[in-house]
């Protein structure tokens, strides 16, 4: 027996689909799609969802729908992230996505986010335990450290790609001044952070961040999600890809098809936070996943 789910996730930054078929506890990928909405935009320094950012969610969420009709999806759950824990107006963001997609969205704590993330992310791999997934979105970074019997320790930070850039970025390069202000941000809360990082005999990175950097690092000619999926990424390939994503111009990191254009703006920040977290590890790779929060929120319908 096999049942056909949904599961949406919306982020700081993009909002996500995967329909899927559960099969004996396992996913079977039917559809999954992504879109740049910025949800999160001007959300840390006026603590509301700005209009404009609604209706770019609204209006993919109507695209969503289409095809959750068109491929008669028996169940959906829908979860919101980072920046829609910080806002006054949720209501606004509720009542359009349950007009929309028939569902009401759920605000999910950063322990369950980090949660699905290290689900999603670990499920059928072969890795030297424990290993720590790190989920770095648009407003937070989600760390889980744990083995196959489960979680270990996670916690959820509040330095994510979209947050980092509006708070520091004006200039196009970034300035010095503005790197090594991002870099303060990320290393004080890697800091504080109570994971146990020095356990990890592994590192997983997931979401846009993480797989944008690895298609960076790899020189794919455009991006390719088969060519993500798994790749190795070698200490001086990671240093090669952030250290020209936070100095290369706006238009010369347009200029790569690799890069999603919603992601060109906030990738140099993103990849200081890999780059940060991946510097205290005693590693030499990383491994870069496409499976997620999304596919983990797919497996907790089974």
């Amino acid at each position: 027996m096999s049942e056909r789910v949904a599961a949406v996730d919306c982020g700081t930054n993009s909002i996500r689909l995967l329909i899927a078929d559960l099969v004996d506890g396992q996913l079977v990928e039917v559809d999954r799609r992504m879109t740049i909405v910025r949800l999160g935009q001007g959300v840390d320094a006026t603590g509301t969802f700005a209009p404009e950012a609604l209706a770019r969610v609204f209006a993919a969420c109507e695209d969503f729908a289409s095809v959750l009709e068109s491929k008669a999806v028996s169940r959906i759950r829908f979860v919101a992230t980072s920046a829609a824990r910080d806002v006054s107006n949720r209501d606004a963001f509720f009542t359009g996505v349950q007009e929309r997609i028939g569902v009401q969205p759920e605000i999910i704590s950063g322990r369950e986010e980090a949660e699905l993330s290290f689900r999603g992310a670990t499920t059928s791999l072969d890795l030297p335990a424990p290993y720590l997934v790190a989920d770095i979105g648009g407003g937070s970074t989600e760390l889980v450290l744990g083995n196959s019997d489960g979680l270990i320790a996670a916690q959820s930070l509040d330095i994510g790609s979209v947050r980092l850039t509006e708070r520091h970025v004006t200039t196009d390069p970034t300035s010095p001044a503005e790197l090594a202000a991002i870099t303060r941000d990320v290393d004080a809360l890697l800091d504080s952070t109570t994971v146990a990082l020095a356990q990890a005999r592994a590192l997983i990175g997931v979401a846009g961040t993480c797989t944008t950097v690895a298609a960076v690092a790899l020189g794919l000619p455009q991006y390719d999600r088969t060519a993500v999926h798994h790749a190795h990424l070698s200490a001086d390939h990671l240093r090669q890809a952030t250290t020209w994503l936070t100095t290369s111009t706006r238009t010369a990191r347009s200029a790569v098809p690799s890069i999603h254009p919603g992601r060109v703006d906030v990738i140099g920040a993103g990849a200081v936070i890999l780059q940060r977290l991946f510097n205290r590890l005693d590693l030499n790779e990383l491994l870069i996943s496409e499976h997620d929060i999304l596919d983990g929120v797919a497996l907790s319908l089974a």
